[in-house]
């Protein structure tokens, strides 16, 4: 028996995120040589408003991938120039992570894809619909990060 699946929560939402991230992906690429996971790290590190800069294993946590895939992003930055790697004065092995300040055109350029991403997907809605969806999804998140900070049992 064949089931459809296209109108449930879970389906939805990873499928909108799975294509929403090959285009820009595919755009970013294109237009500035940058891969979506690089670009999400230098926004990462631009929303890090803390004292401490944060660690590698930190950064992978925050974007979830793994320590060694975030290893390899920041090899390939470092040695573009986006970002700089300080060992930590107190651990030896942990690495903080800095942006470069040539990674603010890059991280201006990357916004300006997703602004004009959003704009061509959110055409299909009036703006009142567009609101009212981000105000909807704002709601479930939180929902959902109540749920997780209660280890997922039910209040």
């Amino acid at each position: 028996m064949k089931r459809d699946f296209t109108q449930r929560f879970g389906f939805l939402v990873k499928s909108v995120g799975k294509l929403y991230s090959e285009e820009f992906d595919r755009l970013a690429r294109e237009r500035i040589g940058l891969t979506s996971a690089q670009c999400r790290l230098l926004g990462a590190l631009a929303m890090h408003d803390e004292d401490e800069p944060l660690s590698q294993a930190e950064l992978a946590q925050r974007l979830d991938l793994t320590p060694m895939a975030v290893a390899g992003l920041c090899d390939r930055m470092a040695a573009a120039g986006w970002i700089r790697r300080e060992p930590s004065p107190t651990d030896r092995r942990v690495n903080k992570i800095h942006l470069e300040p040539s990674a603010e055109e890059a991280l201006d350029a990357a916004l300006s894809i997703s602004d004009g991403l959003n704009a061509r997907v959110m055409a299909v809605l009036s703006q009142a619909e567009r609101a009212q969806l981000l105000a909807l999804l704002a709601r479930v998140h939180g929902s959902l990060v109540d749920i997780t900070a209660g280890g997922g049992q039910k209040p």
